[in-house]
């Protein structure tokens, strides 16, 4: 088995994040500082900061909702310096030192989008979670300069194809009736989240978004979580998602 799969599997991260821990030589296969390319076999033993890991004794996955504030990029480290998710201070030491695991984002939020970002400790669920196949639903409250028409919302609901990307039908629901405002708001439902989806779908009708918040990713809501908090989600209402996902030992 390659090792960034076996370090997923063990609920190390993502595969990157795996790949990023061998290059920093935090991880020995049979005692040994591994490589990218080692290959695991039935046995070995695999170490991670010098602790033992395995699939088999992967520790329960443990999940989050960070409230993702505007300007913030979703990745771990930015060449250019600007502010990303984990330099908010609620990602800090020693609060994740000490109560919290090492996490990984369960899909993206552009820099110019805010609202509810999961975060995983284990990278098989963030997976699971980001396929299509199991196209949990993401719900965001979005506002347009513009308006779209009744036949824009219904071709939107089969499913469009802007650029030669093909996406699928997408639930737009206008949240005032008025069709005078230069602005208008819409709840919108994605079962998939391509890049920038929403952005590109409402340029393709005539519409520029100017403010997106996602509230809700699968039965999770943003509820009164403030921006840049974090709030831990119980095992019990996790464990619904795990049965639906038919993850693990759920």
């Amino acid at each position: 088995m390659r090792l960034n799969v076996y370090l997923q599997k063990a609920g190390v991260g993502s595969r990157r994040e795996a790949e990023r821990l061998v290059l920093e030589a935090r991880v020995t296969v049979n005692g040994a500082i591994a490589l990218a390319t080692t290959p695991v076999n039935e046995g070995d033993t695999v170490l991670l900061n010098g602790k033992s890991v395995a699939p088999e004794t992967r520790p329960a996955p443990r999940l989050f909702m960070l409230y993702k504030p505007l300007g913030a990029l979703v990745t771990h480290s930015d060449p250019q310096g600007r502010l990303t998710i984990y330099d908010l201070p609620v990602m800090k030491p020693p609060r994740w030192q000490r109560s919290w695991p090492r996490v990984m984002n369960v899909g993206r939020l552009d820099v110019n989008s805010e609202g509810l970002l999961l975060l995983s400790s284990d990278g098989p669920l963030a997976q699971a979670m980001m396929n299509p196949e199991n196209a949990l639903r993401r719900v965001y409250r979005v506002r347009v300069r513009g308006r779209l028409k009744a036949s824009a919302i219904a071709e939107l609901a089969n499913g469009v194809t802007v650029d030669d990307v093909t996406y699928r039908g997408v639930e737009a629901v206008a949240e005032s009736d008025d069709p005078k405002p230069a602005n208008s708001w819409y709840r919108i439902v994605l079962t998939e989240g391509k890049n920038r989806e929403i952005r590109k779908l409402m340029e393709h009708f005539g519409c520029i978004v100017n403010r997106l918040i996602r509230i809700q990713y699968g039965p999770f809501e943003l509820g009164n979580l403030e921006p840049g908090t974090v709030r831990e989600i119980a095992p019990t209402d996790l464990l619904g998602v795990l049965k639906q996902l038919k993850f693990g030992a759920a």
